[in-house]
C-alpha cells in the first residue's frame, strides 16, 4: 500500500464533467489499496474572475480580504470533487486549508508555508477515506486566510506530500510529462522519463511552464518524489512509464543520464543598458538597490570593461511586465547613479540549455555559441550556473534558436517517435 498525493490543476477541474474524470482517476488509485489525498486548484479562469471583482470593488484593496475572496475558488472545487467521489462509491471529505490547518507566514497574496498539521488527514486516510484539500490556501498565526500566489497549488501539493511522508506526489496537468523542449516548437522533442530536482528547478526558472519553481525547490528540500502526467491521457513510454518523475540525482543511473536534459525559452524579458556609469566602488549598488527596494527582479547582468575615461556600461534584464516601473525607478535615481543614457529593448528572449552532465563535460557553452553563430543569431548577454547556460537574443530568432540547439545537442527523437 502506497501513500499518494494527487494534484489537479485548473484545466483538470474546469467543469463538472472534468471533475468526474478526476474522480474516476482518484477512484482507481483508491481501489488499488492506496491511501490518497487530493489537492485541487480552482476551475480554470475562476481565480482571474475573483481578482477582477476585488479590483472593481477598490483599486487599493486590502490584501487580507483579497485572500479571502480569491481562495474561494479552491473551496468550490474541493467540495465538488468530494461530492463526485461519493457519487461513485468512494468515501471522501473535503478539508479547507484553515481546518487542518496549513500554517503560513503573514505575506498575504504571496504567503509561504511554514508547516501543516496532518493529524486529521492521517486519521481520515487510516479510515480508508480520500481527503480532498484545496491548494493555494493557508492560515496565519492570527487566524487570517492567506493565499500562496500564482501556481501555489503545486506548492500546496508538495507540502502536503512532505508533511504526510507520501511515497509520491502526482501532479496532473494538460501535458503528459516534461519534454526536452516545447513540442509546439520542436515536434521531435522527446518526453523524459526522469529529471533531477536541480534540472527541473533550472528549467522552471528559465521559462518551462510545467511546474512552479517554488514547488520544485520544496520537493528538492524535502526529498518528495514528484511525477508530472496528463489528466486527459494514459500514455506510456517504451519502458512502460507514465509521465515524468522528478527525483534526486541518485535515482538516475549513468545509462539514463544525458549531457543536456532540456532547452527552455522565455520571452518575458526586457534588456536595459545604462551607458557611461562611473567606474568607482558602490556605483553598481546605486543601480540595483533601488530596483530591489521596488521589488523588481533582475536577471542577467553584464558590466563591460571600463572605458579609458573611467566609466563603464551596465546591461541587465528585468521581467518585461516590470520594464516601465524599472525605467521609472532608474530615471529617478539618475543623479546618484550618474549614467549618461538609459537604453531599453523589450523584444528579446532568453534561451537556456540545462543538464547535470555539464558538471563533467567541457564545451557545452562553446557548442551553444557556435551553433547560434552558424545561424547568424547574435548573443546579447550570457549567464551561467553549474548546470545551465543562458543567452539573451533578439526575440524574432527564438524558435530558430530552440530548434537548432535541440538538434545540435542530439535531443531530437527519431521521426517515428516525434511528439
Amino acid at each position: 500500500m502506497a501513500r499518494i498525493v494527487m494534484k489537479f490543476g485548473g484545466t483538470s477541474m474546469a467543469g463538472i464533467e472534468r471533475i468526474r474524470n478526476v474522480a474516476a482517476r482518484v477512484k482507481r488509485e483508491w481501489e488499488a489499496g492506496n491511501q490518497v489525498a487530493v489537492v485541487v486548484s480552482a476551475m480554470s479562469g475562476e481565480t482571474d474572475r475573483l481578482v477582477g471583482f476585488c479590483r472593481e470593488a477598490s483599486a487599493l484593496y486590502d490584501l487580507r480580504e483579497y485572500d479571502v475572496v480569491v481562495s474561494a475558488g479552491e473551496q468550490v472545487t474541493s467540495g465538488l470533487l468530494a461530492i463526485a467521489l461519493q457519487a461513485i462509491g468512494v468515501p471522501a471529505r473535503s478539508w479547507m486549508g484553515w481546518q487542518l490547518p496549513v500554517h503560513t507566514n503573514g505575506a498575504h497574496s504571496s504567503a509561504r508555508i511554514e508547516g501543516i498539521d496532518t493529524d486529521a488527514l492521517n486519521a481520515s486516510l487510516a479510515d480508508g477515506h480520500v481527503a480532498v484539500v484545496p491548494g493555494f490556501q493557508g492560515l496565519t498565526a492570527e487566524n487570517r486566510v492567506t493565499t500562496l500566489g500564482r501556481g501555489g497549488s503545486d506548492t500546496s501539493a508538495v507540502a502536503v506530500a512532505a508533511a504526510m511522508k507520501a511515497d509520491r506526489c502526482d501532479i496532473y496537468t494538460d501535458v503528459d510529462g516534461v519534454y526536452t523542449t516545447d513540442p509546439r516548437i520542436v515536434p521531435r522533442a522527446r518526453k523524459l522519463s526522469k529529471v533531477t530536482y536541480e534540472e527541473m528547478l533550472e528549467l522552471a526558472s528559465v521559462g518551462a511552464k510545467v511546474l512552479q519553481t517554488r514547488s520544485v525547490g520544496l520537493a528538492m528540500k524535502e526529498g518528495v518524489r514528484v511525477r508530472v502526467l496528463s489528466s486527459f491521457e494514459d500514455t506510456h513510454d517504451d519502458d512502460g512509464h507514465r509521465g515524468t518523475l522528478i527525483v534526486g540525482e541518485e535515482e538516475i543511473d549513468d545509462v539514463e543520464r544525458q549531457l543536456i536534459t532540456g532547452i527552455a525559452h522565455d520571452k518575458n524579458e526586457a534588456k536595459v543598458t545604462l551607458t557611461n556609469v562611473p567606474d568607482r566602488p558602490g556605483a553598481v549598488g546605486h543601480i540595483f538597490t533601488p530596483l530591489a527596494e521596488a521589488g523588481i527582479n533582475v536577471d542577467m547582468i553584464i558590466q563591460n570593461i571600463a572605458h579609458a575615461t573611467g566609466s563603464t556600461d551596465v546591461t541587465f534584464t528585468v521581467p518585461r511586465a516590470e520594464l516601465t516601473r524599472a525605467l521609472d525607478v532608474l530615471e529617478k535615481a539618475k543623479a546618484p547613479i550618474g549614467y549618461d543614457a538609459l537604453i531599453h529593448d523589450p523584444k528579446v528572449a532568453k534561451i537556456s540549455v540545462v543538464g547535470v552532465g555539464m558538471r563533467s563535460h567541457a564545451g557545452v557553452a562553446a557548442q551553444m555559441f557556435e551553433t547560434l553563430g552558424e545561424r547568424r543569431i547574435n548573443i546579447l548577454a550570457i549567464t551561467t550556473s553549474e548546470i545551465k547556460v543562458s543567452v539573451l537574443i533578439e526575440e524574432d530568432y527564438t524558435e530558430l534558436a530552440v530548434r537548432v540547439l535541440h538538434t545540435a545537442y542530439g535531443l531530437d527523437a527519431p521521426e517515428d517517435e516525434a511528439a
